[in-house]
């Protein structure tokens, strides 16, 4: 096990309950050892591990260095000493059809014994900050507590579905390709060379991929693949039509002789199984990603909305406990497609948390199913024109950084 004693050598519980000793700056590449040594214990990383995927530590202090360098990182430090971290990527995301500039938080960490201090939610406050100065009107993360997240103003906005199916059951253009698929698909994350580092750090070398390609010579979707002890295992398929996701799937099932069964990752939120001749395959479904809106002006200033449904005049009153710009009264009209602030009476009013107002706009649950669970406070008419002028398709986000 990594020891971080002489790391933290100097502290003591005076020194971690005098909160007057905790300050928060940004973090950079002189900080890569600290902040390495951070993630490795909050993350239990050992040395075998390590060993096994083929890392030395010096290179993963190395590997952290393009992170320190192009995401922002906030550093809590009591002393001299690093006890808290929070990490935002700088990403594009696909949100109906238009790109936002969008904060992926990662690297989130605190040594235990300073814990209940509060010190992580003055970071993810300062980082809110930050990414609204940066005009980045919204964040997500994957959460390891959603009921803490909750309580912050995060809420579910994806799903992560794995299959098994049993053989007897299975029916360098990549970035350009993923940058296609992501342009065509909400939710989708824009890969940047950092995400892409991120993406590949950990795989084995046996790891695969496979292309699909038209007649006419052209990449219409890949699968990030391997095999180990008789089962396929499918890190990531994406196709841009029909015909790849059915060209994948018969290369899938061109292994039947190698493999006993296929487990894979599905982020498009529908089952597989229905597609199956036999269907009877276990599949299942967790949240996966957490988001946040984190100004709602800034938000709602690029939103779409449906362009063929009439115009209409919606006043939202939003509650936010963390980010007070956030709290009241904003009213919309929807029309022609856009989101457009203004002062005119409204034809209805609708209530509800900066979190429910999150998961709504994303698309990963309606106002009706919403107001059902009380999550919204809005009359029988009001629901039901807001279902009809935003769309409903629940993100597709796969990436884990």
């Amino acid at each position: 096990m990594y020891e971080i004693s002489a790391h933290r050598k100097g502290t003591n519980a005076m020194s971690r309950n005098d909160e007057n000793n905790y300050t928060l700056r940004p973090l950079t590449i002189d900080d890569a050892e600290e902040y390495n040594a951070l993630l490795r214990y909050a993350f239990q990383v050992t040395e075998q591990e390590l060993a096994e995927t083929g890392w030395k530590d010096d290179e993963i202090t190395q590997s952290k260095f393009p992170v320190l360098q192009r995401a922002d990182v906030l550093g809590c430090f009591n002393g001299d000493d690093l006890i808290a971290q929070f990490a935002v990527y700088p990403l594009d995301m696909n949100i109906y059809g238009v790109k936002y500039s969008v904060g992926f938080v990662t690297s989130v960490c605190t040594y235990p014994e300073y814990t209940g201090h509060g010190i992580m939610k003055r970071l993810m406050i300062q980082s809110l900050i930050r990414m609204r100065d940066a005009h980045k009107s919204f964040a997500l993360l994957y959460p390891y507590s959603i009921p803490l997240y909750r309580g912050l103003g995060w809420e579910i906005i994806s799903n992560k579905m794995t299959y098994t199916i049993k053989d007897t059951q299975i029916p360098r253009k990549l970035n350009e390709l993923h940058s296609h698929f992501a342009s065509i698909t909400h939710g989708c994350l824009f890969r940047n060379a950092l995400a892409w580092e991120e993406y590949w750090r950990w795989d084995e070398d046996d790891t695969s991929v496979a292309i699909y390609y038209s007649k006419d010579d052209v990449p219409y979707g890949y699968m990030v693949y391997m095999i180990s002890s008789d089962v396929m295992h499918v890190k990531e398929m994406i196709y841009l039509n029909r015909e790849a996701q059915l060209g994948l799937w018969e290369f899938i099932h061109a292994h039947d002789s190698m493999i006993d069964e296929v487990r894979g990752n599905n982020y498009y939120s529908e089952p597989i199984a229905f597609e199956l001749d036999d269907s009877d395959i276990k599949e299942t479904i967790r949240p996966y990603t957490m988001g946040r809106i984190i100004d709602i002006r800034q938000f709602f200033a690029k939103y779409a909305c449906d362009p063929d449904e009439p115009s209409v005049c919606i006043r939202f009153y939003i509650e936010d406990d963390l980010l007070a710009w956030n709290n009241g009264y904003f009213t919309y009209l929807f029309d022609n497609g856009r989101c457009i602030e203004t002062e005119q009476q409204p034809d209805y009013e609708v209530s509800m948390s900066i979190g429910t107002l999150t998961t709504l706009m994303l698309g990963y649950k309606t106002a009706e199913k919403l107001h059902i669970m009380d999550k919204i406070q809005a009359s029988d008419e009001a629901i039901e024109h807001l279902d009809d002028i935003l769309f409903h398709r629940i993100p597709y986000v796969s990436d884990y950084i």
